[in-house]
Formats: C-alpha cells, structure tokens, sequence
C-alpha cells in the first residue's frame, strides 16, 4: 500500500472508532484498568480507623507518637496490543475479516489508552516474534501502531502464539496490561505461557472469530482453504453428518478454551465479524471494576 493509500486508511479507522472509543472509555476503560498497585505518597498522624499494618514505625519513634504511611493509587499504564496476525485472520464472510476486527479492536484499546494518558505498545506475532513496538504515550504513536498494523506482512502464516508471550515476559520488565488479540487457532500450547506472563502482569484475551466457523452452511461440494497451511480440502456441505460434526468440533474447542481461561484467571471476550463487538467488550470491563 502506498503511503498516500495508508494514510488515507488509518484515517478512516480513526474517524470510524473514535465514537466507539468514547463508548469504550464512558464504558469503564479507566476504572476497570486502574494501575498496578499503591506508590508510597507521605506519612501522617495515626487516626483511630487507620491501618496499623501501615503504622511507619521508623518516624514513630522518632517522635514519640504514631505516624501511618498514606499511599496514593499509581495511575500511569502501559498497554500492550499482541496481535496475532497469522493467515486464519485473512479469513471473514460478513462484515469484515478477522484481521480488520482485530484492526478496530487495536484502534479502539489505543485510543482509549491514549484518552486515559497511558502508554501504548504493540507485539505482532505468527509462529515466530515478527513485530516489537515499544510503549509511548500520544495521539501520533497510535496513529503509527494502526499504521504499521495496516500494511504489515508477516513473515509467515503459522500460529505460535508462546513466541509472543515468551518475548513479551522477556522485554516488558514493569507490569503491564496486555490485550492478547486473536482467534486462537493455536495446536502449540500457549496457555502455560499465558498463565507465566499473568503471574506478573494483567493479560486480557480477546477472541475474534466469524459466525461461519460456529457452523458449516448448506452450500453443498465446497472447497476449504486453510490460510496458514495452504492446502486444500473439499467437504460436502450439503450433509448433516458433515455438518453435525463440524459443528460439535467447534464447540469443543470453544468450550475448552473458555474453560482454560477461566482456570488460569485469564479475563476474556469473544468477539464476532459480524456483530456490535462493543458490547461485549464494555461487559468485560464492567466485569472487572
């Protein structure tokens, strides 16, 4: 894409998210992300009620009379997109594709990061680490990730999203929240990666998929393409076995990834192509304040 073409992209992607972004950010964004614990603001006379746990004995002793330490809520966050941008994000029938909702998504969390004045980074990740973008606070840096999302062409298809994770643990040293965006099409085992990375920081999984993965259409001989492999397979859509068992091996994978999060303490949202993915993404926020 050139760059008259790109810009003229990520202009629109700013002009169509930013209503959703005030949604987002009125949507408790700011109260569900609140910073990452109490930073030490100054000491105090002890009152009755006060917490004894936070008595300062140091200047209690130096004056003769009991001092409290008040803490202060720490504010300022560092938000990190990892997107996976692996070729079954190509895949879409209705509205848009996974990869343009996951643009949105990413457009949308960087905004209501910059409205919240916290830093923002991004991590692009396939099979391999393809992509670091270091956090910056700012309308412009935004701008840039969308840009950078955009055109971005990974260097390969595949899924491994552990590389990400392993990268992120490695690279981001302070705790940080992470929107961990993909459609998790993942046969590595990237959740004990994903339970290490939340041990220290604030990992949030935001499942996209298309309504036509739930469920295989009457559409008769159809050809099926996998995106990240690049072979070819022909399914008679037109029987209900087919269609029955394509539909039953959908829900299970659903179903257990669902349960894996909830056992790992992973917060999370699916959100579909085709559908106001908004709602679902304010009822996780408003589920975490």
């Amino acid at each position: 894409m050139d760059t008259k073409a790109l810009l003229k992209k990520v202009r629109e992607i700013e002009i169509k998210t930013r209503s959703l972004t005030k949604q987002v950010f009125s949507g408790e964004y700011h109260s569900a992300f609140k910073g990452r614990g109490m930073a030490f603001s100054e000491v105090k006379n002890y009152q009755f009620g006060d917490d004894v746990r936070n008595i300062d004995w140091n200047v209690t002793a130096r004056f003769n009379e009991a001092f409290v330490k008040v803490f202060e809520e720490e504010r300022e966050l560092s938000v990190f997109l990892l997107i996976d941008v692996s070729g079954s994000g190509n895949v879409g029938t209705t509205q848009r594709s996974k990869r343009e909702l996951m643009l949105e998504i990413a457009a949308v969390l960087s905004f209501s990061a910059v409205m919240n004045n916290d830093k923002v980074g991004a991590i692009f990740v396939s099979d391999q680490m393809e992509k670091y973008i270091p956090p910056k606070k700012g309308r412009s840096h935004a701008l840039m990730i969308l840009r950078e999302l955009i055109d971005f062409k990974p260097q390969s298809k595949g899924t491994k999203l552990s590389e990400g994770l392993k990268y992120f643990r490695n690279v981001v040293k302070k705790r940080s929240i992470c929107f961990l965006v993909s459609d998790f099409y993942d046969e590595n085992n990237f959740m004990e990666g994903l339970k290490i990375a939340n041990n220290k920081h604030d990992m949030v999984a935001l499942r996209v998929f298309d309504p036509y993965e739930k469920e295989l259409p009457n559409l008769g001989i159809v050809k099926l393409y996998d995106s990240e492999k690049g072979t070819v397979r022909w399914v008679n859509s037109s029987s209900a076995s087919v269609r029955n068992r394509y539909r039953k091996s959908y829900e299970v994978f659903e179903k257990q990834l669902s349960d894996d999060f909830r056992k790992a303490g992973i917060d999370h949202a699916s959100l579909a192509t085709d559908g106001k993915y908004l709602a679902a993404l304010n009822q996780l926020f408003l589920s975490r304040v």
